[in-house]
């Protein structure tokens, strides 16, 4: 799986304005929307929120991946935020986040969505990509990042 292939450059955002977990995750979301990804806003952000509080998203080492399945989207969809400040997240290892990556998938598609989570687990494990992603100084070179290391 490419992760560009599902990302689209005006689903990332650097960096983030919200300063909490649940407003953070409504800001992916509404990057999303805004991009018109979503038939029901409301709808995906429920969903990932809902996941969020069965188990925090925030896998560690300054990452978090909210996620959720839903029928306000037809096929998996991306998006990726850099905090400007690390944000609370009651990760695994109990330190804050500053790259966020929001995947919503149909309820009714698992192998997309559990694919992503693992392309996703693969590249995070990479310290200088991370490192790299927390540095970005724009959307833009967070997309050309992530172009660059999915074709290595």
């Amino acid at each position: 799986m490419i992760l560009t292939q599902i990302l689209r450059p005006n689903c990332v955002k650097v960096p983030l304005e919200s300063r909490d977990k649940e407003a953070v995750i409504a800001e992916l979301v509404d990057l999303l929307d805004a991009g018109g990804l979503l038939s029901d806003r409301d709808l995906a952000l429920d969903a990932v929120l809902t996941r969020e509080r069965i188990q925090s998203t925030g896998t560690g080492a300054g990452i978090a991946i909210p996620h959720g399945k839903c029928n306000a989207v037809r096929e998996l969809v991306m998006a990726i935020g850099i905090a400007g400040e690390p944000i609370e997240f009651q990760s695994v290892d109990g330190k804050p986040v500053t790259i966020l990556i929001l995947l919503v998938s149909p309820a009714d598609q698992t192998g997309p969505h559990i694919q992503a989570l693992a392309r996703i687990s693969r590249l995070m494990l990479k310290e200088d990509f991370r490192q790299n992603l927390e540095q970005a100084a724009s959307a833009e070179q967070v997309y050309e990042l992530l172009s660059n290391y999915e074709s290595e």
